[in-house]
């Protein structure tokens, strides 16, 4: 599912940083997505330069300390609530107090998610659909303590 999210981003043209735990996980999605991409190319929906420049937009990464400058963060790990809130307690640590944190859920409750850091008012959930980078739909979810704003 990352590396779909990933995708799709670094095809919108934002810049974007592909984190995991191992580095063979982030190779794997990088590989998921080269493919995805090259499969662009032979259709005619792209060409081989365009696919660089998205492929060049992500970044790999194994280190949450990455995420320092990050804006926005869609977070897809497991739908495990102890696994998300130890990342989200991290990035709330780590990332600059503007940004906004979005889970990947279909199920978890997002203000239980947000709860673990000091900015729930900042935690969205965005649960995307299956294959990501062909299906053009996303939920957005709030939890009680959202600012509108930001959904």
């Amino acid at each position: 599912m990352g590396s779909g999210i990933a995708q799709v981003a670094a095809v919108a043209g934002l810049e974007v940083l592909l984190n995991d735990i191992k580095d063979e996980f982030v190779q794997r999605g990088l590989g998921i997505i080269e493919k995805n991409l090259s499969k662009n190319v032979s259709k005619g929906k792209m060409d081989a330069a365009e696919k660089e420049a998205i492929l060049n937009r992500i970044s790999p990464s194994t280190s949450l300390q990455d995420a320092a400058g990050i804006d926005i963060v869609i977070e897809a790990a497991v739908e495990n609530m102890e696994i998300k809130g130890k990342i989200f307690k991290e990035l709330d640590e780590i990332t600059p107090k503007h940004a906004i944190l979005a889970t990947n859920t279909s199920s978890l409750p997002i203000t239980e998610i947000a709860a673990v850091n000091g900015r729930p008012e900042k935690v969205i959930g965005m649960h995307f659909m299956n294959p990501v980078p062909v299906m053009k739909l996303v939920e957005t979810i709030s939890g009680l303590n959202i600012s509108i704003s930001y959904c």
